[in-house]
């Protein structure tokens, strides 16, 4: 046996956090990626950035202020925001380049980004007419040297800050000037607008530069002459503060908190570098920028997330070639889903499968007869949920449905708070949450007079996010996976309760141990040669003690490969540590979301899916359930997801800590990705 090395060494979540936000930023710089897709990552990139600071960078900010405050504390906190800080810098400037090529990338392809200063009469007509049919009553100007308060501005939002003046005919050096803010209403209108093509070329402008054209019409009644017109950007501190000692109900306390979140202190702003100093001074202080805020001064534009819904253009020999859900011609054949799932165990892989599968399982249970009661846990909905109309279905024809809604999904409260009302009204029994827990499992228990048949998932039962997100359900009538589902639910009812599980992994409780318990025999078969070995896919490992006993079993010789897309803290290739650790991460078309965990436990493999990463808050705070799955058929699936990541020499980057971000070899001598070989295998199987 090596000898071990007692001093555990991981890399901070959020430095890692920030490697893998930079893996989605390659990617918009892959030139092996069709260029409207790069333009999609470039979307993503800034839309998880502004959830990080929102969340991550204001804890850190906090815990600085806390510690602060505290005397003889000893924490790595500054550090830490000083390198965040300082790979945010270094990636803003990476992203301005990015948007450049690809700027230039879109001329070549005759699809022109133009701005108010390059578009011809024509354009300037269009515009013109757009301004007055539907533009100008979605603009209210707002004078802000006039105000003595901060506006309530919306941290989501990009804003065109304004200098609006006229001179003295008299004395050129003399001037009247007022600031303004408009607020570009990305909500009601398309951040782009599509102007007349010409010959070949296509023309699309940012609403920003629209906006800047019209200023003259904009403030035509207050007779100024010149006009001046910058973006900005700003990220508030998102987390929800409670104040446990009201006495109020759960509903109204998360209702209020969600108000209040637009009053949260600037972490982050982010502003034209062009922009007047003068005016920047103002903005600064009209929105109580402090010193801690991080400040980026950077391009023309900002929050590319509006990258997310650039126009098609109908060009589709710059995007990916379609991949709709493949048709399971068992489930097609099939008269009764229940049934079909009664006899043998059943799977869905989104978005290789349509999510329609699980809305007509839904559907059915709703309808027949046999069913009695449905039961469900709701973390994330669709806008227009037809889980949630399967539901109120099934109440309206007599069955008894308890739904349990997570108030806490972060920002999704204010959705799900709507959701439960409406389920309330229908007549569901509504359960909202576990004081302190939250409930991120997705469970659905079917009871019925006959087999009850549950349905557990590594993701959301969400319509929208089962086209982006590659998650497994898996579908089961085993009769003591149903019974210990049912037992979950009604831990959730009562959390005084102290359950015990034999087939599921259940969280806060028992995950933890058991997944050491699972690493230990690993260890131990590794010592007695047996084989021992371990293949995860999740979206993150940051759980240090999790991370420790990874690294014991390297040390005597388990082999461990790992899939992990988002923050992973193993520094992998450590002597005497980590030699035995391989860690992947796959940044392409689709979201990798599912958690699969296998153990090869002396040759007689255990197989895991399930809601929880490997993190503090899924292992010791949240209600979460891995499942065992006993299904051959199923299990040879799983592996082979596994198996072909681990292949992926096209998209899968190296996770080593160090943020290298490297793209992985493998001994294949042709190109495997593992998206698309996925697919074409569902294809013809």
């Amino acid at each position: 046996m090596k000898k071990k090395n007692n001093t555990h060494k991981s890399i901070n979540r959020d430095i890692s956090w920030m490697y893998f936000n930079k893996r989605i930023l390659d990617e918009a710089a892959n030139k092996n990626n069709p260029l409207l897709e790069r333009i999609k990552f470039l979307g993503i990139y800034s839309s998880n950035l502004d959830e990080f600071f929102r969340v991550r960078v204001a804890t850190l900010r906090r815990m600085i202020d806390i510690e602060d405050s505290v005397k003889n504390v000893k924490s790595d906190s500054k550090l830490i925001l000083k390198k965040v800080l300082k790979l945010n810098v270094e990636y803003a400037q990476a992203l301005e380049l990015i948007f450049t090529g690809i700027v230039e990338e879109l001329n070549e392809n005759n699809i022109c980004l133009v701005n108010e200063k390059q578009i011809d009469e024509k354009q300037k007509q269009f515009i013109d007419e757009y301004y007055q049919d539907e533009l100008m009553n979605s603009l209210f100007p707002v004078l802000v040297s006039q105000m003595d308060e901060e506006p309530m501005l919306n941290d989501k939002s990009t804003y065109l800050a304004i200098v609006i003046s006229q001179y003295n005919v008299e004395d050129l050096r003399k001037r009247k000037k007022e600031y303004a803010l408009i607020h570009i209403p990305t909500s009601q209108l398309s951040r782009f607008l599509v102007l007349p093509s010409e010959n070949e070329k296509q023309f699309v402008i940012f609403m920003d530069d629209v906006i800047r054209h019209c200023l003259p019409k904009i403030f035509a009644s207050l007779n100024y002459t010149h006009y001046e017109a910058y973006t900005l950007k700003f990220t508030r501190d998102a987390e929800l503060d409670f104040d446990n000692s009201a006495y109020e109900g759960i509903l109204e306390k998360v209702s209020k908190v969600v108000k209040n979140r637009k009053l949260g202190a600037p972490v982050r702003f982010v502003h034209d570098r062009e922009m007047p100093n003068g005016l920047l001074k103002y903005c600064e202080k009209l929105l109580k920028i402090n010193k801690e805020a991080a400040r980026i001064a950077s391009g023309r534009y900002h929050n590319f997330k509006d990258l997310l819904n650039f126009p098609k253009l109908k060009r589709f020999d710059l995007r990916d070639a379609p991949q709709p859900p493949l048709n399971i011609p068992q489930f097609d054949n099939a008269v009764n889903m229940l049934d079909l799932v009664r006899k043998k165990d059943r799977y869905l892989h989104y978005p290789y499968h349509s999510f329609d599968y699980f809305i007509r399982l839904l559907r059915e249970a709703a309808i027949n007869p046999d069913v009695n009661e449905i039961k469900i846990t709701i973390y994330r909905l669709a806008k227009n949920s037809k889980v949630i109309q399967a539901l109120i279905c099934a109440a309206m024809n007599g069955k008894k449905v308890t739904a349990n809604v997570e108030l806490f999904a972060r920002f999704d409260e204010s959705s799900n708070i709507n959701w439960a009302q409406k389920m309330k009204d229908a007549g569901i029994n509504v359960v909202l949450g576990v004081e302190g827990l939250k409930v991120h499992s997705k469970l659905v228990l079917i009871i019925s007079r006959r087999n009850s048949v549950v349905c557990i998932g590594t993701g959301n039962f969400h319509e929208g996010t089962a086209t982006l997100y590659t998650d497994y359900t898996l579908m089961t009538a085993n009769k003591d996976i149903v019974n210990e589902v049912n037992t979950v639910f009604d831990f959730i009812e009562h959390p005084y309760m102290t359950p015990t599980f034999k087939h599921l992994i259940v969280s806060p409780n028992h995950t933890r141990k058991k997944i050491i318990s699972l690493i230990n025999k690993e260890i131990e078969n590794a010592e007695k040669g047996l084989p021992a070995y371990m293949w995860f896919k999740v979206n993150h490992i940051v759980d240090k003690k999790i991370i420790e006993k990874l690294y014991d079993a390297s040390n005597v010789g388990v082999k461990i490969k790992l899939l992990v897309r988002g923050n992973c803290s193993i520094i992998t290739g450590l002597a005497g540590m980590s030699e035995n650790i391989e860690v992947y991460g796959i940044i392409d078309r689709y979201l990798e979301h599912s958690r699969i965990l296998i153990f090869g436990n002396g040759g007689d493999e255990k197989y895991f899916i399930g809601s929880a990463d490997l993190m503090e808050r899924n292992l010791d705070r949240r209600i979460e359930v891995f499942t065992p799955v006993y299904d051959p058929d199923i299990q040879k699936q799983l592996r082979l997801t596994i198996e072909y990541g681990l292949r992926d020499n096209v998209k899968a980057r190296v996770v080593d800590g160090r943020g290298s971000n490297e793209f992985h070899t493998t001994n294949d001598d042709f190109a495997f990705r593992s998206q698309e070989e996925l697919y074409k295998f569902y294809k013809t199987n």
